[in-house]
């Protein structure tokens, strides 16, 4: 399953909180159209089939087809001059 770096849990937990989403809200990960790149989006709740990974008040929804995709990867996050940037990560 997809784990979280402490920058990606923070800056999910700072995302969804401003953006007002509801308690049950989170960030969503699904494969793009062409389904060789991820998107991420601001869901209000997870969809029938997501994997659901909550960790220290961040939550993320994995779509069940990009699930697979991501098991040994890390979500990181980093802070620079745009705002907040992700970017995925082969776990070791």
């Amino acid at each position: 399953m997809l784990s979280l770096t402490d920058n990606a849990k923070a800056a999910i937990s700072g995302i969804t909180s401003q953006s007002g989403l509801p308690r049950s809200g989170g960030v969503r990960i699904s494969l793009a159209p062409d389904a060789d790149q991820v998107e991420m989006s601001l869901s209000p709740q997870p969809e029938r089939g997501d994997d659901v990974i909550e960790e220290d008040g961040a939550r993320v929804f994995v779509e069940e087809a990009a699930s697979p995709l991501l098991a040994e990867h890390l979500l990181d996050a980093e802070t620079g001059p745009e705002g907040v940037g992700f970017a995925l990560r082969k776990a070791s």
